[in-house]
């Protein structure tokens, strides 16, 4: 996937404890006191994903390119496609990222960003992100 294929562009590389593999973030909307909202285009390698974490005012995710997977505690893994929309309520634990042969571009909307930044926790195993079932 070339940035020219891209609807936005794939902007800095993710450096931090928060994300396994190679992610990509471009800030489309800073948080402010007006829309109560963050968006970012987010653009995960193969095999790259989140952490576990939580949005105290919730998250939308929009799937723009590739394949992803997509889990809530306790629940079982989900599969992302391009044109999808996937709705984070507020508080729950989850995690987002790419397939292992697929590359995954998503918008990702923090709402309600006046309850709080959203909290990161620990990584998703190897184990956990294996577990896939295609049911």
């Amino acid at each position: 996937m070339t940035e020219s294929n891209l609807i936005f562009l794939k902007g800095k590389k993710i450096i931090n404890n928060n994300f396994k593999g190679a992610a990509w973030v471009t800030m489309l909307m800073e948080n402010d006191t007006l829309y109560d909202t963050q968006i970012g285009n987010v653009t995960f390698d193969p095999g790259a994903r989140t952490n576990w974490h939580y949005h105290k005012g919730g998250q939308i995710l929009l799937i723009t390119q590739g394949k992803g997977y997509y889990q809530e505690k306790g629940k079982q893994i989900q599969i992302m496609k391009k044109g999808q929309v996937i709705k984070c309520p507020p508080n729950i634990i989850h995690w987002h990222g790419a397939t292992p042969n697929d590359t995954l571009v998503h918008v990702a909307i923090s709402t309600n960003t006046n309850k709080g930044a959203v909290v990161w926790l620990e990584p998703v195993s190897d184990n956990e992100y294996s577990k896939f079932q295609n049911n």
